[in-house]
């Protein structure tokens, strides 16, 4: 049973707006970008996804905890969020699985949160006014000014220009077997990847090495792959230069590439498109994308903050010269570029999370895409050897 406190805590917007709560998680002082999750279930997954690295999620589903934390669903090694925000924690864990409760997790990976507040007010300011800056204050930082606290707040840097990678990346490369018809190497740029991304790609065939947010061309080479992937991860695409370089190393190289989420901003970016930072981003596990190849609708997760600025309809000319481009799924929410696939090259990506962990399996179908894509550009490869 988790016993909650009423230690008090406070959560401070950068305009100034105070929500006043109870302590949830460690005690301190945390700083960060404050976005909003509309997932009912599959917090573990969303605590433990490096893309939240450097913001403070708001649970919009009022009760929180209730299944517990296990070892079987972790996403990465760690908690990743600044910070986190729920209304009621739930008193008992009550799910056969669970290792610890909710917060006992949070204080074990330091991470500072608060309860009791209206997250539905929050939600509904956050959606008016933008995602924005704020701090949750717990402890001795709970006695600090009105004043003090925003001065806190308003200090921290923006999302906007952050480069995240690093934070969340291994630091040597790390080899997963394919655990279905072997494929080949897959070099797996990690700038955030979830366990259920790498599940996926061995489990179509592919040896997965998950490399370093760092690596070389030379160094991907040197691992002689058959495609090569950049996962999900935190920060403004815009503030990557060198990862959009090795992409495009990679694909003068020819080689097939797929990306997921901050990789489908990454290689618009290395096609000559722009990206913009989204009011206040996609993030839970009911967004519907329309599959523009297919004309089938799709329930998805999403975790983005940032968006690929491309013209919708119609195929375009990559400004960086690699030939024609469509947007393949877009959001029918508010019309936000989805996907990408280009026409003249082995190479597509998806702005949303085929691995759907948590979430709706819809989209699951673009990993077969994907090891279908690799085949096929090994099948050419090898009739052109022998001609």
């Amino acid at each position: 049973m988790t016993l909650l406190t009423t230690d008090p805590a406070v959560l401070v917007l950068e305009d100034g707006t105070r929500h006043p709560g109870r302590a949830y998680g460690a005690r301190g002082t945390t700083l960060g970008e404050v976005v909003f999750a509309t997932g009912m279930t599959g917090y573990q997954e969303t605590l433990t996804d490096p893309s939240y690295a450097g913001q403070i999620v708001l649970q919009t589903a009022p009760h929180i905890g209730n299944t517990g934390m296990n070892a079987e669903d972790p996403e990465s090694r760690r908690i990743w969020v600044s910070g986190y925000i729920v209304r009621d924690p739930s008193r008992v864990v009550s799910n056969w699985r669970a290792d610890e409760s909710l917060d006992d997790a949070l204080i074990t990976d330091g991470i500072v949160g608060i309860s009791g507040i209206d997250t539905r007010s929050v939600t509904r300011h956050i959606r008016s006014a933008g995602s924005m800056r704020g701090g949750i204050f717990s402890g001795d930082a709970a006695s600090l000014s009105p004043a003090e606290q925003l001065r806190i707040v308003q200090a921290a840097p923006e999302m906007s220009g952050q480069n995240l990678s690093a934070a969340v990346s291994v630091g040597s490369a790390e080899v997963t077997a394919a655990t279905a018809e072997r494929i080949g190497n897959l070099a797996v740029l990690d700038l955030g990847v979830k366990q259920a991304t790498i599940d996926n790609l061995a489990a179509r065939g592919f040896e997965v090495h998950v490399l370093p947010q760092d690596v070389t061309i030379d160094q991907i080479r040197a691992i002689d792959p058959v495609a090569v992937f950049y996962s999900n991860g935190p920060g403004d695409p815009a503030a990557s230069g060198d990862h959009v370089e090795l992409l495009r190393g990679v694909l003068d190289d020819g080689l097939p590439f797929f990306g997921i989420c901050f990789g489908n901003q990454l290689l618009g970016r290395a096609l000559g498109l722009g990206t913009y930072k989204l009011p206040f981003g996609h993030r839970g596990i009911n967004q519907p994308v329309l599959d523009k190849t297919t004309g089938r609708v799709e329930i998805t997760a999403h975790n983005h903050g940032f968006a690929v600025d491309a013209p919708l309809e119609g195929a375009f000319d990559s400004p960086n010269g690699y030939g024609r481009v469509e947007v393949s799924h877009v959001g029918l929410n508010d019309n936000v570029v989805e996907g990408l696939r280009a026409l003249d090259i082995p190479a597509f990506s998806v702005q949303y999370h085929p691995e759907a962990a948590a979430g709706p399996h819809d989209a699951n179908y673009l990993f077969d895409r994907f090891a279908d894509l690799v085949r096929d550009h090994l099948g050419k490869k090898d009739a052109n050897a022998q001609a």
